[in-house]
């Protein structure tokens, strides 16, 4: 099992996330409009209401499938069990591929009508930094001795 400051970093950093993940996606599962108004949701004026279903559904995803799942893994890691470096590791692969398949849809949505987000680059900023981590955590984790 991981020892040291790669052990604590990946404690430290999934707790992090899962409070930001908490913030910018399951809050606005029970009420979308103050996603919206806390800036970390999109407008139906900005992406229109298929774009709002779109962001639904991965928030809806992310409360029922990835946080208990990553909650779960930085738990049994943090215990140091087998069940948790799976759990955790799992969460990671989801950590890696839903900022690539939300690029994807921002970046083939661009030209669509009714769509206007107008600056792109905090998608581009944040999510490649989260697949990176997302990575990273696979990465530790199965090397690990």
């Amino acid at each position: 099992m991981l020892k040291g400051r790669t052990w604590w970093t990946l404690q430290a950093t999934g707790w992090l996330f899962l409070a930001y993940l908490i913030y910018a996606q399951l809050i606005p599962v029970f009420d979308y409009q103050l996603g919206v108004e806390m800036g970390t949701q999109e407008s139906a004026e900005q992406v229109t209401d298929v774009g709002v279903a779109y962001w639904k559904g991965f928030a809806f995803g992310d409360l029922v499938a990835y946080a208990p799942l990553l909650l779960a893994g930085l738990i049994g890691h943090l215990l140091r069990r087998r069940w948790g470096h799976v759990a955790l590791a799992a969460a990671f692969g989801i950590t890696v591929y839903w900022p690539i398949v939300s690029l994807a849809a921002v970046h083939s949505a661009r030209k669509a009508e009714g769509w206007m987000l107008g600056s792109l680059i905090e998608y581009w900023i944040v999510l490649p930094v989260i697949t990176l981590w997302g990575l990273w955590g696979l990465w530790v984790l199965l090397t690990e001795e």
